[in-house]
């Protein structure tokens, strides 16, 4: 082959692998570029109901993955400073996990999110008595609440977002609840890299409800550590101090000069060991400055090593920080992980605990005729 013939070769193949990289690259822009819902079977309960999995992805390639047994969040992989994706929710692998869940990861919690005193409340004249399923004190909905019942669940998808719509009938009675309550959560996740919760509930009795999502975030991934060094702003001035069994005092209590104070961003960790009883950490909620309904900055969370930040905003009058402090590594997580104290925080957008038995509190008694309206946006980006 003459030298002049080689150098055609030579670009020709050139030519040809710079296509082959152009066409992966496009291929790999087509695929994160595309929003997408897919549903499959998960598996099924011992009763034999068969869970879903539902895959949400939007443009810029976040996926958050649910099931419709306790409308829980499984996974939510999110891009940090550099777009690697990671999973920045705890959890488990398998339906067998989620079934057991001791510690509430992910769920959607109620009819009564929080604590009830005593497991007790009187309702027009009659006094309800619930299940004390957390020492002497009632905790998200009890036994079986709403984290432990199988929804109804089909697909939702608009121009800009893709989302799952979950219904569940709690009949009247269930775990000492009165009336009928229809139930209605819809996660959707955007372009805009939102993840946002709305919720509904209508009832044919007056009853207490207060719902949540009780996500276990760390930001630097669910398998990194602690979360002591990410940096926390919580849109609050005053808080509900609590008793020993972390039941509200019924004061509102400002955060200025305590260890509650997360008004500028502060590291998780920095005062944590002077806060709370045994378990050290926090378990403490938070009024919120916005109270009138509007949706509004609660929280902000940044994670300084992945540059991942989540910014929630919420309609509702308090959040809850949870930092896990309850976890001990007992509980081994996705690919075997256990999970240590402190390893992830929780910021569930709430009414008051205890609102019930706390006539100075923000009600959560909806009545017939009425809607329970609630919605709270998880924003994410890197820094």
């Amino acid at each position: 082959m003459r030298v002049s013939e080689r150098i055609v070769s030579f670009a020709a193949g050139g030519i040809v692998a710079l296509a082959a990289i152009w066409a992966s690259s496009c291929a790999k822009k087509a695929e994160t570029g595309r929003m997408s819902i897919v549903e499959e079977v998960y598996g099924k309960t011992a009763e034999g109901e068969e869970i879903t999995l539902f895959t949400l992805t939007n443009e810029s390639g976040i996926q958050a993955k649910l099931i419709n047994f306790g409308a829980i969040l499984t996974e939510l992989h999110v891009p940090d400073r550099s777009e690697k994706l990671e999973d920045v929710v705890l959890g488990f692998d398998s339906l067998d996990g989620w079934l057991a869940n001791p510690a509430y990861f992910n769920c959607t919690t109620g009819r009564c999110a929080n604590r009830i005193a005593g497991g007790r409340f009187t309702l027009n004249g009659k006094e309800y008595e619930l299940a004390t399923n957390d020492g002497p004190n009632h905790l998200h909905g009890g036994v079986v609440g709403l984290n432990k019942r199988v929804w109804k669940a089909e697909k939702v998808q608009d121009a800009d977002s893709v989302g799952v719509k979950l219904d569940y009938l709690s009949p009247d009675g269930e775990e000492g609840y009165p009336g009928n309550l229809q139930i209605t959560v819809i996660y959707t996740l955007s372009n805009k890299d939102e993840l946002k919760i709305d919720y509904t509930a209508k009832t044919d009795q007056a009853t207490p409800v207060n719902l949540t999502n009780h996500t276990y975030f760390n930001l630097g991934g669910q398998a990194s550590g602690t979360i002591l060094d990410h940096e926390l702003m919580i849109a609050a001035d005053h808080f509900t101090p609590v008793d020993e069994t972390l039941i509200p005092t019924g004061e509102i209590q400002a955060v200025a000069g305590t260890d509650m104070d997360f008004t500028k961003p502060t590291a998780i960790g920095a005062r944590i060991g002077k806060v709370g009883g045994e378990p050290k950490g926090y378990d403490h909620n938070y009024v919120l400055r916005s109270r009138d309904g509007s949706l509004a900055l609660a929280a902000r969370v940044r994670d300084p090593k992945s540059g991942r930040v989540l910014e929630i905003s919420t309609t509702q009058p308090g959040v809850q920080l949870y930092t896990g402090n309850f976890l001990d590594g007992s509980i081994r997580g996705k690919g075997g992980v256990e999970y240590p104290k402190h390893a992830a925080f929780c910021l569930e957008t709430q009414h008051y605990p205890d609102a019930v038995n706390q006539p100075d509190f923000p009600s959560v008694i909806l009545r017939p005729g009425e809607t329970y309206r609630q919605t709270t946006v998880h924003r994410f980006y890197a820094q």
